[in-house]
C-alpha cells in the first residue's frame, strides 16, 4: 500500500512537478489547490505526510497547519513546508508551529525527494502506537488498554499495528491479507475471525470500526 501524500499548493505548474517527481518514487500524491479542499479532504481521510505551501489563496498555511496540529492523534503525520518565504525567521516560525521541515522554493527535485523519503524513515522508526486508552508497542510487541496488558496473537498483534499505522484510513480486507499474510490464500472472513477476536480482548468496540463493503479502520 503506497504513502499518501497531500500537496497543498495553489500554483498549478509547481503542484503538477511535485506531482509528478514523488509520484515515480512510488507515493501517492493527492494535489490541493487552496487550503478549503484540504480540511475536507483531511478531516474524510488522513494521509501519511502534508507539504503546505503557505500562501493560499483563501486559508494561510499557518491556519492549516495548526488545524492539523490542535488535535494529538495527527502528530504521527509528518508535515513538510514549501515555501516562498526563505528567511530563518520564516523557517523558524514554521517549525515553531509544528512543522517537521521547511524548504524554500525554488527548490531542488532532488532535495525534495531526499527529504521526504527521510521524514517517512524517520517517522516509521516509532514503534509506538496510541489511540485513546490503547497503547500498542511493536518493539517490545505488547498491547495495553487503559494500562492492563492484553494478551494478542502475532496475527491480531500486527492486524491492530497496521491499522493503527493507517489512523482515520480505510484499510480493505484485501490489503490486510496482502499485509499480514503474504501471498496465502485465504478468505476475507479469516480478518474479520481476527477482528472480533480484538474486539472481544480490548472490550471496546468503538475503537475499530467496520466500513461496510471496504474494510476496516481506526479514527
Amino acid at each position: 500500500m503506497s504513502s499518501v501524500i497531500y500537496s497543498v499548493e495553489d500554483d498549478k505548474d509547481i503542484a503538477k512537478i511535485i506531482n509528478k517527481t514523488l509520484s515515480k518514487q512510488g507515493y501517492d500524491v493527492v494535489s490541493f489547490y487552496d487550503g478549503t479542499s484540504f480540511i475536507k479532504a483531511f478531516d474524510e481521510n488522513k494521509p501519511d505526510m502534508v507539504l503546505l505551501d503557505m500562501m493560499l489563496p483563501d486559508l494561510s498555511g499557518a491556519h492549516l497547519l495548526q488545524y492539523i496540529r490542535k488535535d494529538s492523534a495527527n502528530d504521527h503525520i509528518p508535515v513538510v513546508i514549501i515555501s516562498a518565504n526563505s528567511l530563518v525567521t520564516d523557517k523558524v516560525d514554521g517549525l515553531d508551529m509544528g512543522a517537521d521541515d521547511y524548504i524554500a522554493k525554488p527548490f531542488d527535485l532532488l532535495e525534495l525527494m531526499s527529504r521526504v523519503n527521510a521524514l517517512f524513515r524517520r517517522f516509521k522508526k516509532s514503534s509506538s502506537f496510541e489511540y485513546g486508552k490503547l497503547v500498542l508497542n511493536s518493539e517490545s510487541h505488547i498491547c495495553k488498554y487503559d494500562g492492563k496488558t492484553i494478551s494478542l496473537t502475532i496475527k491480531e498483534f500486527d492486524i491492530l499495528a497496521l491499522l493503527l499505522k493507517n489512523k482515520g484510513k480505510v484499510v480493505s480486507r484485501d490489503e490486510i491479507l496482502s499485509s499480514i499474510w503474504g501471498n496465502e490464500e485465504l478468505e476475507t472472513r479469516t480478518i474479520d475471525m481476527h477482528i472480533k477476536s480484538l474486539r472481544k480482548k480490548i472490550n471496546d468496540e468503538g475503537i475499530i470500526e467496520t466500513i461496510y463493503g471496504l474494510g476496516y479502520k481506526v479514527g
